[in-house]
């Protein structure tokens, strides 16, 4: 089986240092390439994250959700399964200066104009022929009802729930939202177990 997985978060840049971004560690997208590899072969997409790289695995750099986007989609057509556990921003600034921004302008006040990035899993839904598609939804409340309609929305095949605060952390406590409907919850757990877990579950979605 061919793997492609995504982890950590964009980066989207106002000037030449200066971004906009989240609190991803990409912690569990890298736990779960290291989970898949007795699966398939493996290809992890990662935006900047402070962890090495999984041994045994395809590494593709990226920072910015345009960079992300491009490379899971130049593999998609021979992908067999896709997991986006990346936080990819949802906006990025609509122009990008040349050069720093002073610290003399930034006393007066910056206003920042954004605008929307690629939406990478509801494009891989819409494109999905043959492909396993699995997200996750990192949700401040609501956690199953907006997981179901992200589920739904962007045609996937599996959505892994699981609260804001799990982003940073070495355990996650998760609920599975399958497309034919179940709901699964699972104990908190550390993420290298939580990944080998949603390995098998995501591998019999295939019999």
């Amino acid at each position: 089986m061919k793997i492609l997985i995504t982890a950590g978060p964009t980066r989207e840049f106002f000037d030449p240092v200066r971004y906009i971004s989240n609190r991803s560690s990409g912690k569990m997208g890298y736990a779960l390439a290291r989970a898949a590899r007795r699966y398939g072969q493996v290809t992890l997409v990662s935006g900047p994250v402070a962890l090495k790289p999984p041994a045994g695995v395809e590494f593709v750099p990226v920072t910015t959700a345009a960079e992300m986007a491009r490379e899971v989609f130049r593999r998609y057509r021979q992908t067999d399964l896709v997991i986006m556990a990346a936080a990819v921003c949802d906006y990025r600034p609509s122009k990008k200066a040349r050069g720093k921004i002073k610290k003399s302008r930034l006393d007066i006040g910056l206003t920042l104009e954004l605008k929307p990035t690629t939406d990478i899993l509801a494009e891989l839904g819409r494109r999905k022929t043959r492909q396993r598609l699995v997200g996750f939804a990192a949700e401040t409340d609501r956690l199953v009802a907006n997981a179901r309609e992200k589920l739904q929305r962007k045609n996937l095949d599996m959505i892994v729930a699981n609260p804001v605060q799990a982003m940073e952390a070495d355990t996650n406590r998760v609920t599975l939202l399958y497309a034919d409907g179940r709901v699964e919850p699972l104990p908190e757990m550390p993420k290298s177990k939580l990944a080998r877990q949603i390995m098998r579950r995501v591998n019999a979605l295939r019999t």
